[in-house]
């Protein structure tokens, strides 16, 4: 059983990696904290209703809720023999230090990329309005192009074309990455001091073979 904690920046492929661990270990859960808060939202629980309060005056949900909720996940019994991939927490000090109150976590994998690869992997990315596929123009667009910026789905077949994200602009991913830093240095420094930290390089994980997954996580 293995107790995994993903860190990095926005856009160094969590998902992506995640997704490669768990053809090594298929049982291992994959917790990202984006799920866990829509869970307690949808099912409106104390914690989700205390989060709900803090979102809808726009303010950030404070870490001692934010904890309770991942606490909350991490007690529950499917994580007792497999183990899990905790993905988007923690964010700050305070949070990598109460998850080493809540359990003992083996390894923290810090995907390490370049801003220029984040930059293209974010600005880059597109999805098809029928079905949800997601693309990247740079990186992974669909298979037959139609003209400038114009493809055909791989997955449905739809007429596709590329549009940015509202949210995806380089000022606002520079203050995203910007802001990741600040926060990232002194849990990068936390989990180096009790020898927990492995670097990996995150470039091109879909390259990585079943084997060098396993030498990663020590498996």
């Amino acid at each position: 059983m293995k107790k995994l904690v993903l860190f990095g920046p926005p856009g160094s492929g969590k998902g992506t990696f995640s997704a490669q661990i768990k053809k090594v270990l298929p049982d291992i859960a994959h917790i990202s904290t984006g799920d866990i808060f829509r869970e307690n939202l949808k099912n409106e629980t104390p914690l989700g209703l205390k989060a709900k309060e803090y979102m809808d005056k726009g303010e950030l949900v404070p870490d001692d809720v934010v904890i309770d909720m991942v606490a909350d996940r991490l007690s529950k019994d499917d994580l007792k023999q497999n183990g899990f991939i905790l993905d988007g927490f923690p964010r700050t000090l305070a949070q990598a230090e109460a998850l080493s109150e809540i359990t003992q976590v083996d390894l923290l994998l810090l995907l390490e990329v370049s801003r220029d690869v984040i930059t293209k992997r974010i600005l880059g990315r597109f999805g098809c309005n029928e079905c949800g596929e997601i693309y990247n123009k740079y990186t992974l667009p669909p298979k037959i192009e139609k003209g400038e910026d114009q493809w055909i789905c791989d997955k449905c077949g739809a007429e596709i074309k590329f549009e940015q994200r509202s949210d995806d602009t380089e000022e606002t991913l520079k203050n995203r990455l910007d802001a990741y830093e600040k926060n990232a240095k002194p849990i990068i420094k936390y989990y180096k001091k009790k020898k927990l930290l492995k670097k990996v390089d995150a470039e091109n994980t879909l390259d990585l073979s079943a084997g060098d997954i396993k030498k990663i996580i020590e498996v």
